[in-house]
């Protein structure tokens, strides 16, 4: 079994897990990954997240993601949490249920907002919902 068949949404522990991750090994996950730094630009973006909200990688990569790629994740719910966790200097592991609206009819998600103090990469998943 590969490790990334050992990985789920629900994880335990996900974050450590998703910073070793090839991009082919992110590619095979089955629900989005969204990595950004510290100051929100995109670096990573998988597949399954690039096929469900029909954006391609080159497209998002490097954009910031709270005002060019996903607004809809801008508020109170996903992009505070972040700013708080590292104003803190705070781990951050939350899920939420969501409903994403940009681009697309309103469909219902589960996020799980992903961030470590001193990690550089920060994580959005979307675990979409059938």
């Amino acid at each position: 079994m590969s490790p990334t068949t050992d990985l789920s949404f629900a994880t335990p522990g996900l974050h450590a897990h998703l910073t070793r991750l090839s991009p082919e090994a992110l590619d095979r996950l089955d629900f989005g990954v969204i990595g950004f730094d510290a100051d929100t630009n995109v670096c990573q973006y998988n597949q399954t997240e690039s096929q469900a909200a029909g954006l391609t990688a080159p497209r998002v990569v490097g954009q910031p993601l709270f005002t060019n790629v996903a607004p809809c994740l801008n508020n109170f719910m996903v992009a505070q949490r972040f700013e708080d966790a590292q104003d803190d200097a705070a781990a951050l592991d939350d899920t939420i249920d969501y409903v994403l609206t940009l681009r697309m009819r309103p469909i219902k998600v589960a996020l799980r907002l992903l961030a470590e103090p001193g990690s550089p990469v920060r994580y959005v998943l979307v675990q979409r919902r059938p």
